[in-house]
């Protein structure tokens, strides 16, 4: 029997892990997926394709990996089959055969991400793992205004982390929006791909207007600065979560 290329859709509690990528010594989403794997169809050599590499902290509602595998458990029953090998922080949501050439990294279309920040006084201990619990009031609609800046192909050497080593730093970005519901803000970016850290460093820097330090005009100068140094700090990693991937 040949193997059969699979894609699986992934969700995880990032706040126990150091993110996604295996990492020797240390307890990664990626790892806890190829052991449970490799337990299931008793085999040592299961490669785990994920399209995104989140984060330490970072969680995510859908990842996409692909698995080449050989195996005669049916694809409807492997979500359920591999889940139960897994930690209760992940969980496999669906498997679907694909073509053989099929890629999660490169294939990929666009996927989102979604930043929570919370702005009450009190902690929100049910969700402080999956938040930026900062308590005091932001100017939503400025950080709306300086979002719109965003949308489009740029060159976002700015947002990168300085030990980002891509080739090239232009990324283009569809949606980028910044929405309030009672206490809660919530910043959604979606884009063809990412940078290194380059959602944090947009959140991050959004903020920077929200709280007045700057105008949303100054997304423009920092843009086309392609410099870290000219943009806001870097966000913490527990406010981000990779909500879908489009292929």
């Amino acid at each position: 029997m040949a193997p059969r290329n699979i894609k699986l859709t992934i969700q995880y509690d990032g706040s126990r892990y150091s993110g996604w990528q295996k990492q020797p010594g240390r307890k990664t989403i990626e790892e806890e997926i190829k052991t449970a794997i490799e337990i299931l169809i008793s085999t040592d050599d299961v490669e785990v394709n994920g399209s995104s590499r989140t984060d330490a902290g970072v969680s995510a509602l859908g990842q996409v990996a692909n698995v080449r595998l050989d195996t005669p458990i049916p694809t409807d029953r492997l979500p359920k089959a591999i889940s139960l090998h897994l930690p209760a922080q992940i969980v496999v949501t669906e498997a679907v055969d694909v073509p053989d050439d099929f890629d999660a990294i490169k294939n990929t279309k666009s996927k989102m991400y979604r930043y929570s920040i919370y702005t009450a006084k009190t902690r929100p201990v049910m969700q402080v793992n999956h938040c930026w619990h900062r308590p005091s009031q932001l100017d939503v609609e400025a950080m709306n205004k300086a979002a719109q800046k965003f949308i489009g192909e740029k060159d976002f050497k700015s947002f990168a982390t300085a030990c980002d080593k891509r080739s090239t730093s232009v990324r283009t970005i569809f949606n980028c929006q910044v929405t309030q519901e009672d206490k809660w803000i919530y910043i959604d970016v979606q884009a063809s791909g990412f940078l290194y850290n380059m959602v944090r460093n947009i959140v991050g820097t959004l903020v920077e207007i929200g709280r007045g330090r700057w105008q949303p005009e100054k997304i423009d100068e920092i843009i086309e600065a392609k410099s870290r140094n000219a943009a806001g700090p870097i966000a913490p990693a527990p406010g981000l979560c990779l909500m879908w991937i489009k292929y």
